[in-house]
């Protein structure tokens, strides 16, 4: 018999888990991402300094943190609608238009009714175009390899946001002043996106067909629907609000407690901040490999829910009982930066069960995303005063045990037995084989 042909060579881009047509677009979301971070350190206080009392900046920031989580819902309805590529365009139309009027007029004119138009609508931009992306990389990546696409995906958003946005600030506000800094943000933004837009070839960025009764309405009534439609999404996005919902609440807490209790200096908080997001870039991708190595499903429960139910407590009671040590309350933010990228695989585990209807899926999961940044400083509002800073810690440490027990729900529809099929070698995959050749290939996929 003849020799079957040896598969061809995977490119160096493919073995890294990046599908190659989408490589492009990774570039393209870390540029966008660092000039969307440029701000995110100082555009507070250099708003009081130009004369916006801080209730008006407080306020200016609420307004961008509901367009942004509006956004991040559309994100996926309008990929199911008119395709990634399109939204990723309207996302980056919107951010160039609206950061050009927050520069041009707004600012020089120190007019808070255009700053609350141009920076408040902004907020609309980046999610559009983020998470099209985030749809993109779910309709293009295998399963075997969605998680490490996915932490991928989370390596060059984070990566951006803050850390490297917030070094290029660092590095240029003391050249050329923290008005122009803000025009570099446009600069890095429109770069990004143009590469991520003109140079990604996949066909699979354009609109869809939709089946019979998939018109506009029904999708967008079917984003929120999926909810309960099928538990497994809504399990899965509620997971996603605990996910960072402590993330937001101890920006509340953390650092007073930090400084007026513990006894760091606001330097030494901020060098804690920075190592726990770090931790977190590289985490984000590690969590994806694991969880194509392993399950999903059980790196979200046991590294994120465990973890962070853990790493939580351990952020907490090591400051509090070793005092201002700073290696070991590094090693506690490390640590808690590290678990919290436990949930990666939730980007891919959550479309995985909706296949039928990805975008809805995953605009239910970046709903769950938005909420977060209300559920965790609610949390503080409401429990800080009657339970304290303690009270409010075990809150959110309860919250990730509660994600552990609703991830070990989230099994695929062909996961009977915990794992689901992996792709082996050559022509032929597990997931296209029959149901014997399967249960013989002892092959672990995903959960």
């Amino acid at each position: 018999m003849p020799t079957p042909p040896s598969p061809a060579p995977r490119s160096p881009i493919t073995r890294l888990g990046i599908p190659p047509t989408l490589a492009w677009g990774y570039l393209g979301l870390l540029l966008f991402m660092i000039g969307d971070g440029v701000e995110s350190g100082y555009l507070s206080p250099y708003l009081i300094d130009e004369g916006i009392s801080q209730p008006r900046v407080a306020l200016l920031f609420t307004v961008y943190g509901g367009a942004a989580a509006i956004a991040a819902w559309l994100s996926g309805v309008l990929s199911d609608l008119w395709g990634p590529r399109r939204v990723m365009w309207t996302g980056l139309g919107i951010w160039a238009v609206f950061q050009l009027l927050f520069l041009v007029l707004a600012i020089p004119m120190t007019s808070y009714p255009l700053m609350m138009l141009g920076y408040g609508l902004r907020g609309l931009g980046y999610p559009l175009f983020a998470y099209g992306f985030l749809v993109w990389i779910a309709s293009v990546a295998p399963r075997a390899r969605l998680g490490t696409a996915m932490g991928w995906y989370w390596f060059a958003f984070t990566g951006g946001l803050p850390t490297l946005g917030s070094l290029v600030a660092s590095g240029l506000i003391p050249r050329i002043g923290a008005y122009a800094t803000l025009w570099s943000a446009l600069v890095l933004v429109a770069a990004g996106g143009l590469i991520a837009l003109l140079l990604v070839r996949d066909d699979r960025g354009g609109k869809q067909p939709r089946g019979a009764g998939e018109g506009p309405l029904a999708t967008l009534v079917g984003s929120v629907t999926v909810l309960w439609r099928n538990p497994r999404v809504g399990a899965g996005s509620l997971a996603r609000v605990i996910n960072t919902a402590s993330q937001f609440g101890f920006f509340v807490i953390m650092p007073i407690h930090f400084t007026k209790t513990v006894g760091f200096s606001l330097t030494e908080w901020l060098h804690l901040l920075s190592a726990m997001f770090a931790t977190n870039i590289f985490a984000n991708l590690l969590f994806g490999v694991v969880g194509d190595r392993v399950g999903w499903r059980r790196t979200i429960a046991w590294f994120g829910g465990a973890g962070c139910t853990v790493s939580t407590l351990l952020l907490f009671y090591v400051p509090e009982a070793a005092g201002d040590n700073f290696p070991l309350a590094l090693a506690a933010a490390a640590l808690y930066g590290a678990t919290l990228a436990g949930y990666v695989p939730l980007s891919a585990l959550v479309p995985s069960l909706e296949p039928r209807h990805k975008g809805q899926a995953l605009a239910a999961l970046n709903l769950g995303a938005g909420a977060s940044t209300f559920v965790g400083p609610a949390v503080v509002t409401v429990f800080v005063g009657p339970l304290g800073v303690t009270g409010v810690v075990w809150i959110f440490a309860g919250m990730h045990a509660v994600s552990t027990v609703l991830a070990l729900f989230l099994k695929l529809p062909d996961d009977a037995d915990g794992t689901a099929p992996a792709p082996t070698s050559g022509v032929v995959t597990t997931a296209s084989a029959p149901a014997s050749l399967r249960r013989d290939s002892g092959v672990k996929g995903l959960t």
